[in-house]
């Protein structure tokens, strides 16, 4: 675009603004809102710290806060011991089931005393949401397990096979409740139904009713026994199956040729009914920019519609409700129907916006996003020209992809894309994975996009399946990603050496291959260890900002073929044979994860509000988003992030730092007077602060009808 087409873009946005007094209307309700909204806040009889410290009462479980709001109108004494027993964790081990529910009905039936005519029912308790965590040193753990010697006959027996304490015998009649957290423990066997004591065995578990498909994570302990967590949210009470699976044992699974050494065996499928409990779960919010910082995720697929007599177009797809079918809060936000998944969509820790074309274009626009991994991002790319930026053009995605895209709707907006293929340093080989960063062509060709004046703003990376496929041991991978983290950091080093911002770093990690290919070099195991690897190398090297869970966020569709054809779940719809024999395919699994990158790449916006509250000085801040998202978006995003960090600052200053700024003000008498005056009459005072703001909008209602004096083109 021209310097004098954005002068007169500038112009026309400059005589909206001065021809238009909404805009200036606008500015004061705005600020005049806020201010009566304080005061009204600030006025509030009776609350202060005292009454809030009632209502609410903190406890810290197993390192998470839970807040538990009182029903009573005055304050009552709470039997922490009591509130402890009922929030604690459901454990599933040697006690028994029964004992577990019965500590529970105890709870019910034991509320402290209000009176002695009646006893009050606890109020319902929030437990936190189950997570997982790859762990600090991730690389050197790994490979010490890999290296654990056996030399005792439970280390050196092979597990056949499982015990679950009192899941086994309990003839289908397994009850849970939802929103608690259930941890299962369970034992491997040998052959000759002996505990085996060695860890390093690849379980699959799958927890599916008819509107929830999870897999809940198992954690090692290293010994032969292992455990994972079971959580149902209180909106999907039922039938649900517990299948578990093992696939390889003691990290057979990381070897070079692993097809042989494959056991995949169906070792339990358990019915468990989930009854809908008083418990309750914090609600899932809105992916923002800190939420992808997690390097592993424990999501959930929920299904909000379903239509069974939704059949194949002629182009593959399955549409099965309109496009604008919308999704149900808080599982996602926008149209749920454009994910044409029949009703199934992806939350984790955080939930994910759907975006429109016009949405993802207004966040893409002017970007340059640069892509380097294995052949399924060359599937992201095209699905999302094609189904959610509306892009047609563009019906395949070489392995090698560097192409500015225009919006068919607005030929003002464009957003570049650049595809390098890691699976080979030559474009058309495969199976050397980050080996290939060995060539030094190679190098030098990644190099060159990072050596200009202008550098893309965003790396978009994973590992890749190759990988699985050339390095013949985990430790010769480790070496391998370390060498990959190196030479990264140095990319982005060079970036900021010649005062360029560096672009951010966003990784993706390696999907769970599928059907057959379970069993392959690129198995499961293979692929939950690389990831780790990676990320471990990455965050040691400086190099990673933001995780996307890609392996997460397939695994509950990779047990068969029908989301995948073993390595890609995005290929093209199409009503053709697929491999299991059906016509057609599901793609909405790399549909979702089109919108989870595009969430990633548009969460911007949000710092604005808690950089406000920790004092930022606005100047960078504006400055910031204009330069961001230009002159409209910017100007729009920096008022309303400016008006709720203020409100946020306000709030926490009364709340959480009050008794910090009233011990500070005998110090200051001029405060101190402000204070009792402002305890005695708020409105006076506030009212004189809103003649000063009236003020300052005149000054900028007088700055905005003088803006074309700025904007006019020079000469």
């Amino acid at each position: 675009m021209s310097s004098s087409q954005m002068q007169e873009k500038a112009a026309n946005f400059a005589w909206v603004l001065r021809s238009n007094p909404m805009v200036h209307w606008w500015f004061k309700i705005l600020m005049v809102g806020a201010f009566l909204g304080i005061l009204i806040f600030w006025g509030v009889d009776g609350f202060n710290m005292n009454t809030f410290q009632n209502n609410f009462v903190m406890l810290k479980l197993n390192d998470s806060e839970v807040f538990l709001k009182s029903h009573l109108e005055k304050p009552q004494q709470i039997d922490l011991n009591l509130t402890h027993q009922h929030l604690a964790k459901t454990h599933v081990n040697l006690d028994t089931l029964t004992q577990t529910h019965q500590h529970n009905n105890n709870i019910s039936n034991s509320t402290p005393q209000v009176s002695s005519n009646f006893t009050k029912a606890p109020p319902p308790t929030e437990n936190p949401w189950i997570s997982a965590e790859f762990g600090s040193n991730y690389s050197s753990n790994l490979l010490s397990r890999w290296l654990t010697p056996g030399g005792e006959p439970c280390k050196d027996s092979k597990t056949v096979d499982i015990r679950v304490p009192n899941l086994d015998g309990n003839n289908n009649n397994i009850e849970l409740s939802t929103g608690d957290i259930h941890e299962i423990v369970f034992q491997a066997l040998d052959d000759l139904g002996n505990p085996h004591c060695l860890g390093g065995d690849y379980f699959e578990t799958d927890l599916s009713g008819e509107n929830w498909k999870a897999r809940p994570p198992i954690k090692d302990m290293g010994n032969g026994t292992y455990t994972f967590s079971l959580q149902v949210h209180p909106d999907f009470p039922g039938d649900y199956n517990l299948t578990i699976i093992l696939l390889f044992r003691h990290y057979e699974g990381l070897k070079f040729s692993p097809t042989r050494f494959a056991f995949d065996k169906i070792l339990r499928v358990i019915p468990i009914k989930f009854r809908k409990s008083a418990s309750l779960l914090p609600e899932i919010r809105q992916c923002n920019k800190f939420d992808y910082t997690k390097d592993v995720w424990s999501g959930r697929w929920t299904r909000h519609a379903r239509n069974d007599s939704c059949p194949i177009s002629d182009d593959g797809r399955y549409r099965c409700q309109e496009p604008s079918f919308p999704c149900q809060h808080p599982w996602c936000d926008g149209p749920l129907g454009l994910l044409e998944s029949n009703g199934w969509i992806y939350s984790t820790h955080c939930s994910f916006k759907l975006f429109s074309t016009k949405e993802a274009w207004n966040c893409l626009n002017n970007r340059w996003i640069f892509w380097w991994g294995d052949s399924n991002h060359c599937d992201t790319i095209r699905n999302i020209l094609n189904f959610v930026l509306d892009v047609h053009d563009v019906r395949l995605c070489s392995r090698i992809f560097d192409k500015n895209i225009t919006n068919p709707s607005n030929p003002s907006q464009t957003v570049r894309f650049t595809s390098i293929f890691n699976g080979h340093p030559n474009d058309t080989g495969n199976y050397q994975g980050l080996n290939s960063l060995i060539n030094a062509e190679y190098r030098q060709l990644l190099k060159g996009y990072f050596s200009e004046n202008v550098v893309p703003d965003t790396i978009i990376m994973n590992s890749g399946l190759h990988d699985g496929v050339f390095w013949s041991n985990i430790r010769q991978f480790v070496n391998g990603a370390d060498f990959a983290a190196a030479f990264w950091a140095e990319v982005i080093e060079g970036v900021k050496g010649r005062g360029i911002v560096s672009p951010e770093v966003i990784y993706r990690t390696t999907v769970a291959t599928g059907g057959y290919a379970r069993k392959l070099a690129f198995n499961p195991q293979k692929m939950e260890a690389f990831n780790g690897v990676v990320l471990d190398k990455l965050r040691q090297y400086g190099v990673l900002d933001r995780v996307i869970d890609d392996f997460d966020m397939t695994y509950p569709w990779h047990y068969d073929n029908r989301c995948n054809d073993g390595v890609h779940y995005g290929r093209a719809p199409l009503k053709m044979k697929w491999r299991d024999g059906q016509i057609g395919h599901q793609y909405f699994v790399d549909l979702m994860l089109c919108h989870v990158l595009i969430n990633a790449l548009c969460v911007r916006a949000v710092a604005y509000i808690p950089l406000t509250v920790l004092a930022v000085p606005a100047s960078i801040l504006t400055l910031g988003g204009g330069y961001l998202f230009g002159l409209p978006v910017g100007f729009v995003a920096d008022s309303i992030g400016a008006t709720i960090g203020a409100g946020a600052a306000f709030l926490l200053g009364r709340t959480l730092g009050r008794s910090y700024v009233i011990s500070k003000l005998k110090d200051y008498p001029k405060f101190r007077a402000v204070a009792i005056a402002i305890r005695r009459s708020g409105f006076k005072p506030i009212t004189f602060a809103l003649v000063y703001v009236g003020t300052t909008l005149k000054d900028l209602s007088d700055v905005t009808h003088g803006w074309h004096e700025f904007s006019k083109p020079v000469g």
